[in-house]
């Protein structure tokens, strides 16, 4: 133990001196820029510069040293958003910086050796090359471009947080029994209740799952962050969710418990079983490796539901073999699977019968572009399903945006979701 928490200390620091460097780099475009303001503005915006850097570096130790879960949930929150988005933004300035220090460098070093190749022979010594000045547009454009992420990410924050957005879409199964023809699924994912500052949110939320009468609800994982306490103020609020045919839910990474420190292994399975009774007090039917059938005048479609499996490093609870052992599949078989990474890795291989798979998982990162006929977040260079339909073959997958959200207090572009698939068999 005294050894990993050596390494951990180290890592720290080592963390600790990088920031350092990009937030004296930083510094630097605002040292040039305020160069011919008056001492007063210039003492002024260092005051300033110095008390957002003592913030950053003030919370980022305290994080490491204290029980940062123990915080009140607004400073917390806040707090760690804005240490993000400061650092975001002023290390796409200092790179700006870097350059201009890399081009200054190269203009110093011809400056010099052309000094020294015309004095040569001279009696005289070479002069000395003078300073090589700062580009100003390098500097400026730099600013500007660092500007874009700080003021979207503050917009986020203010005003998308809980804009939620109702997407409708139709998919057409040719083998989808009449008695199901335009049967409404309603999927909703990544709640992160722990995440939630009011009970306000979630209350518009729900009435808009409500205001569609769905015929069906999915839950796609995420319930809570880390543990099942997080859900307990929004359990009457949650359960006004009503469908005809009920609401079936699933587990997510989060909802193990996996990121919080407990202090006996015992605890954690404790919380596991405790989040699993909120389910139930929910009156949403929890799928642990199990599957269902929805009958309607006499017909039937299947429904999967699996615990956690990912191929991207996230820990892997389910069996989608355990979930099917007895399964009779029907004409349309409907799979829950939290992390999309699940469908190319197992489900569109080895289960050609699973026509649609039902994810959640990425947020799409919770900041992106979307608008018509062009779409993008990070995140796509990490999953290559993250956000919306995917068809392979005859299997759909789709992925929910999610609901909440969790570190970054906010969504860019890429807003929270509610999702209505109306299923058909004719053609659209």
């Amino acid at each position: 133990m005294g050894h990993v928490t050596h390494i951990f200390h180290i890592r720290s620091i080592i963390f600790l001196l990088i920031l350092l460097l990009i937030d004296l780099y930083a510094y630097q475009a605002f040292r040039h820029l305020t160069g011919n303001y008056s001492k007063t503005a210039k003492r002024s915006i260092k005051i300033i510069y110095l008390v957002v850097s003592l913030f950053c570096f003030s919370t980022i130790i305290l994080i490491q040293f204290t029980d940062w879960e123990s915080w009140n949930k607004v400073v917390r929150t806040y707090s760690i958003a804005f240490l993000i988005i400061i650092i975001f933004s002023k290390l796409i300035l200092s790179i700006f910086v870097f350059i201009d220090d890399i081009i200054r460098f190269f203009r110093f070093l011809y400056k010099k050796i052309s000094s020294i190749v015309q004095r040569k022979g001279s009696a005289w010594p070479a002069s000395r090359t003078s300073p090589i000045s700062r580009s100003d547009f390098i500097v400026k454009t730099g600013m500007f471009v660092a500007a874009i992420p700080f003021l979207s990410l503050i917009y986020g924050m203010a005003g998308n947080a809980y804009r939620y957005q109702l997407r409708k879409l139709t998919l057409r199964l040719p083998s989808l029994p009449d008695s199901f023809e335009g049967f409404r699924i309603l999927q909703i994912s990544d709640i992160h209740s722990g995440s939630f500052m009011s009970q306000g949110p979630l209350e518009r939320a729900v009435n808009m799952i409500n205001e569609e009468k769905p015929d069906i609800v999915f839950f796609t994982g995420d319930l809570v962050n880390n543990i099942h306490d997080e859900a307990m103020p929004y359990i009457d609020i949650l359960k006004g969710i009503q469908a005809e045919h009920g609401v079936y839910s699933i587990f997510g990474n989060h909802d193990y418990g996996d990121y919080h420190n407990w202090e006996k292994p015992e605890d954690k399975e404790n919380n596991i079983q405790e989040l699993k009774n909120i389910h139930n007090q929910l009156n949403w039917d929890l799928l642990w490796d199990e599957h269902r059938y929805i009958e309607r005048n006499g017909e039937k479609i299947g429904l999967i539901g699996v615990q956690n499996c990912s191929s991207h490093g996230f820990a892997n609870y389910g069996s989608l073999g355990k979930a099917t052992e007895g399964f009779n599949y029907c004409p349309v078989n409907i799979l829950l699977s939290h992390d999309p990474s699940h469908w190319s890795k197992e489900v569109n291989k080895m289960y050609k019968k699973i026509d649609l798979t039902l994810s959640g998982h990425t947020h799409g990162m919770q900041f992106g572009v979307e608008i018509p006929g062009f779409k993008w977040s990070p995140v796509q260079y990490i999953y290559k399903e993250w956000a919306g339909m995917y068809r392979e073959d005859d299997q759909y997958l789709y992925v929910n945006r999610g609901l909440g959200f969790i570190g970054y207090p906010g969504r860019v572009g890429i807003l929270p979701e509610i999702t209505i698939i109306e299923l058909t068999r004719k053609n659209t």
